[in-house]
């Protein structure tokens, strides 16, 4: 189920929000409009968790995690740390990162297998990153994008890429992955594809500014609705996407 949320006016729900298999993290200060969304739609299945990240509210662009495990950079306060892990399932695993690119949701994308990260990321953390979220690990760039978090988004299902990927880099991406995967945009045009969205194998959220045919790419790749037009068959609604963004 794909659903249009905002937080304080702003579309860019990836960077407010985290959401995996395993629990979902809001950041603190928002309106109750945009909690009960979430809640509405994931609180039966798993825990919605309100967090701050080093006192700042975008950590969905500060931290990674998948259901196995949460990577949340070293600025993160002991209070805050202790808040996550009080609040997390006993399943996942939490960890303190010392990393240069500390805002690891712009450096690494992930899935619950595999994780595409930045070409510059410490190799301790490459390490961190298999021992915690147990994935296999890639340095890749995103059609010439370093900031492989914010240009792509998947999920075990499939993936959206930055509208400008090539073909062959789709195909590149989608034999390492091993899912599915488009380039689209988000938020009526909109490149930030991994800033603009939360997903998860069942639901979704994006920006009110979604179009309907992003919508319907979105529900598409991520198998969100049972029956619904696989990529390949949702080309002509990316061809028109791509045509009006150019």
């Amino acid at each position: 189920m794909a659903v249009r949320v905002q937080f304080e006016n702003n579309n860019e729900v990836g960077v407010f929000s985290k959401l995996t298999n395993a629990y979902a993290l809001v950041a603190i200060g928002g309106s109750e409009n945009f909690y009960s969304v979430f809640e509405s739609e994931l609180a039966e299945t798993i825990p919605v968790i309100h967090a701050s990240i080093a006192g700042c509210r975008i950590i969905g662009r500060l931290a990674v995690g998948n259901r196995h495990g949460l990577l949340v950079p070293n600025s993160t306060t002991d209070q805050e740390l202790q808040h996550l892990r009080n609040s997390l399932p006993d399943s996942v695993k939490l960890q303190r990162v010392e990393e240069k690119l500390s805002a690891l949701g712009n450096v690494i994308a992930c899935n619950d297998y595999v994780a595409l990260t930045h070409p510059d990321l410490d190799r301790e953390t490459e390490e961190i990153l298999q021992d915690v979220l147990g994935v296999e690990v890639f340095r890749q760039a995103v059609a010439g994008n370093v900031l492989v978090g914010s240009y792509c988004s998947f999920t075990n299902q499939g993936g959206i890429l930055h509208p400008k990927t090539t073909t062959n880099e789709q195909d590149e991406l989608s034999s390492l992955l091993q899912v599915p995967l488009v380039a689209g945009s988000i938020n009526r045009g909109s490149e930030l594809v991994g800033a603009g969205l939360v997903v998860n194998d069942w639901s979704l959220f994006c920006g009110t500014d979604t179009t309907a045919t992003e919508l319907s790419v979105l529900e598409a790749v991520f198998r969100l609705n049972a029956g619904a037009a696989l990529p390949h068959q949702s080309e002509s609604m990316r061809t028109a996407l791509i045509e009006s963004m150019t």
